[in-house]
């Protein structure tokens, strides 16, 4: 029997899923006898295969995880309104992070006498009819919508996922009642060529030529980014920009390896720390390019007298009320193309030589400085374990090949300056500000890599957000096995310095964290958490002399029993 959900599940497969990452439902029985049919009939392959995901927002995190390093659209299946809510920061950290994720929900059955096959049949089907189900997480979609009818259900995935990948990227969501998904249906044939992505919008040629002369006349031209690395192309193109012209770069919240960390051109990072940056306050020229965040203005700003240019897939940034950098110049295009554009313009331009030679040596010498910082804080420590000391020995341990999923939140800057990704798709972040991304970002990230290690940096907080449980029973059960090493400062200390950053000299400043309530003490056994519930190798590490042993063991137990390992590694408290 063809049903709406077998058209479904045949729209996921046209579209080059491999995968459906699933938390199943009352509401999936169509879903579940397609996939039972297909498998009977010797079909099993017509379909993606289901990922079994005891938590949503695990669910939607792999996705996401698989997403970002694979480049490909992803779906997810959840239960009605109240699985819909499980998704919980996940959907944030889609939205805010460009995650081209498809998310499917069921809705309780629209009639209770047996209209129709998968009317009402349970308790629960009353109580989970809500008036506004796509609402609840429609201020976070590129598009919404019900799927009404078995006919268009096709051709409504394909446009959902037309959405979902076209610039900016992002999640969708589609539900449909039990009936719909259970009525039979005729066979669509649909070429999903036909529904492609929009294609990237480029600069006007007057634009082009507009920011080419800003940069090439700059005395102190200075390129701001966070995201450009999401796409890989847009790394060289940056990179022969900078040299060209001799612009220093600087990462802000970097969430990619946007710029390569050893040119001299390479100003450092910068997040949340307390201080104005010194390239940023003497630039003259700022070419911002895919950065939502590129400074903050009350603590680190760039001169009043500097010209902004912003080039940006999202220059408006449609789901942040409050947002501007007082930019001269705004265009909206795809970061790499808009960079080959400005280098075309630079080809008819007289590049002032010497001019070029002093700027690229003024960064030069800053990135000098920048080096010899970094290499001070990575000595080790005379006792007990530094965030700087452990992301350096993780940075020798993984080499430069390893895929680094970030969300170290207060070690956030430890990790971007000192994990040293070089290549560009090694280093990931949930592009968000919800915790709890990085376990199943890891399993996502495996099931599309299975070759690369994947190495997941997180703090103790984010690794409680994560739900460790259901990360490692599905690592073990779909054999993607990962590195996590949690930076353990024993508490939330996110909190208690934002309270210092607004009261510096308050009654907090003086208290003690268990007074704050910001305190883990007693420190939860992490590792074991990954032990009992996936088989994990568990390990705690507090002091420098241990660390290089944890890592060769924790190593060996990924690449060569394949199971996790997981490293509990004590940091100075809060």
């Amino acid at each position: 029997m063809y049903t709406t959900s077998t058209a479904i599940l045949e729209a996921l497969h046209e579209a080059g899923m491999q995968f459906v990452f699933a938390n199943l439902g009352s509401d999936h029985s169509g879903f579940l006898e397609a996939l039972a049919e297909a498998r009977a009939s010797g079909r099993r392959d017509a379909f993606p295969a289901l990922i079994t995901c005891p938590n949503e927002m695990v669910a939607l995190s792999a996705a996401h995880g698989f997403a970002q390093v694979s480049g490909r659209a992803q779906a997810v299946l959840v239960h009605v309104e109240c699985g819909t809510q499980q998704l919980g920061g996940a959907v944030h950290n889609a939205a805010k992070g460009r995650a081209p994720v498809l998310i499917i929900a069921g809705m309780s059955p629209a009639t209770l006498e047996g209209e129709a096959r998968g009317s009402r049949n349970e308790f629960i089907h009353w109580l989970q009819d809500v008036f506004d189900q796509r609402g609840i997480v429609r201020g976070y979609m590129r598009y919404d919508h019900e799927i009404r009818l078995g006919a268009n259900a096709k051709q409504i995935v394909h446009r959902a996922l037309q959405f979902a990948r076209s610039e900016p990227q992002g999640p969708v969501y589609l539900t449909a009642v039990r009936e719909v998904l259970e009525a039979e249906a005729q066979p669509v044939s649909i070429d999903p060529s036909a529904w492609p992505p929009i294609s990237s919008g480029a600069l006007a040629p007057e634009d082009a030529a507009l920011v080419a002369q800003a940069l090439a006349g700059a005395r102190r031209p200075l390129i701001v980014t966070t995201y450009a690395g999401r796409h890989p192309a847009a790394v060289a193109e940056l990179t022969r920009l900078a040299n060209r012209i001799g612009a220093g770069v600087l990462d802000s919240v970097p969430s990619a390896v946007n710029f390569p960390p050893g040119d001299p051109l390479y100003q450092g990072s910068q997040w949340n720390e307390k201080r104005q940056n010194p390239a940023l306050a003497e630039a003259d020229t700022i070419l911002v390019i895919d950065s939502d965040v590129p400074w903050i203005p009350q603590i680190n700003r760039p001169s009043a007298s500097a010209r902004i240019l912003h080039i940006d897939c999202d220059p408006l940034k449609q789901q942040m009320p409050l947002w501007y950098i007082h930019a001269r110049h705004v265009f909206r295009a795809d970061a790499a193309l808009a960079l080959r554009q400005i280098h075309r313009e630079l080809d008819s331009l007289p590049l002032d030589a010497a001019a070029v030679r002093e700027r690229a040596a003024h960064y030069a010498r800053r990135h000098a400085e920048w080096r010899r910082e970094l290499e001070q804080q990575e000595r080790p420590p005379e006792e007990g374990l530094t965030a700087e000391f452990l992301t350096a020995r993780i940075r020798r341990a993984i080499g430069e090949e390893a895929i680094v999923l970030s969300e170290g939140v207060t070690n956030f800057h430890v990790i971007a300056n000192h994990a040293g990704r070089v290549r560009p798709g090694t280093l990931f972040t949930q592009g968000g500000g919800s915790l709890g991304w990085n376990g199943g970002a890891a399993v996502g990230a495996k099931l599309a890599r299975p070759a690369e290690l994947i190495v997941a940096l997180t703090g103790d907080g984010s690794y409680l957000f994560s739900v460790p449980a259901t990360v490692h029973w599905m690592a073990r059960r779909y054999r993607t096995p990962f590195l996590q090493v949690i930076y353990n400062n024993r508490g939330w200390r996110a909190p208690k310095l934002s309270m210092l950053g607004v009261h510096p000299d308050g009654h907090g400043s003086r208290a003690r964290a268990e007074d704050l309530d910001v305190s883990f003490d007693p420190s939860p056994d992490y590792a074991g958490i990954a032990a009992a519930a996936g088989g994990a190798l568990a390990l705690m590490v507090r002091t420098a002399e241990e660390l290089d042993s944890a890592l060769e063991r924790a190593l060996r137990a990924v690449r060569e029993e394949g199971r996790c390992a997981v490293i509990d590694a004590w940091l100075p408290h809060l």
